[in-house]
């Protein structure tokens, strides 16, 4: 009689590996192609579309809404604060991004508390500079020249805070005051759909107007830079 030949079964509730890796392949490769089609859409795709109708329809705003002087050079951008510091200059709000402040690589606040003795030491020394520089400035400063502003970046100074400096860089330029606080009344944005935000100024825009309108006696118009540490 002659021996049977062995043949051995799969265990109870295994598939063969034959069969096993059948089924990883089937589930592995639609993964692999979800993937793929994934990427191009979101990460290629997309973008690409976005940027380009971006450029098309709003192609200054696309580009980080840079400013340029009158000789078409780049000396800045609406969304970014700079530090002007010179009497003949509407100041923006102080900013705690970087060493240095206004470094946009750097943006944030103090993140000091109101109970910070620090936080209240500086706005006491930030007082007594503002009426220093200021003497002829009606009334108390708003707080928003006392305080960084929370990004450090802030380009936007309300009408008052403006208005507020407008002495100061009257005499920097040799005009009156009232002339100075009608620019700003002019560069006075409203609320965005008559209800968004507050009204504001953009300090940059505001500062190219007056070397546009008044400049410093003796002095030409500068790009709108002058005075920024």
């Amino acid at each position: 009689m002659r021996p049977v030949p062995f043949t051995p079964q799969p265990e109870p509730g295994h598939a063969p590996r034959a069969e096993r890796g059948e089924r990883l392949v089937d589930h592995l490769l639609p993964a692999i192609r979800a993937t793929a089609v994934t990427l191009v859409l979101t990460g290629l795709l997309y973008p690409l579309v976005m940027t380009g109708l971006a450029q098309a329809l709003f192609h200054s705003r696309a580009g980080g809404s840079l400013v340029t002087d009158g000789a078409g050079k780049v000396i800045g951008s609406e969304l970014l604060a700079q530090g002007f510091s010179a009497p003949g200059y509407f100041h923006p709000r102080a900013s705690a991004a970087g060493d240095k402040g206004y470094d946009p690589l750097a943006s944030g606040g103090s993140n000091l508390g109101p109970t910070s003795k620090k936080l209240q030491d500086g706005a006491t020394a930030a007082l007594e500079a503002l009426r220093k520089e200021n003497p002829e400035a009606e009334g108390p400063p708003p707080v928003e020249l006392v305080t960084a502003s929370g990004s450090g970046l802030d380009p936007h100074l309300s009408p008052a805070a403006a208005r507020w400096q407008a002495p100061r860089v009257a005499r920097a330029r040799g005009v009156t005051a009232d002339r100075v606080r009608a620019l700003v009344d002019e560069y006075t944005e409203g609320r965005d759909l008559g209800v968004l935000g507050e009204a504001r100024v953009n300090v940059l825009q505001l500062n190219l107007a007056l070397d546009r309108r008044f400049p410093a006696p003796g002095e030409p118009p500068s790009a709108g830079t002058g005075g920024a540490p």
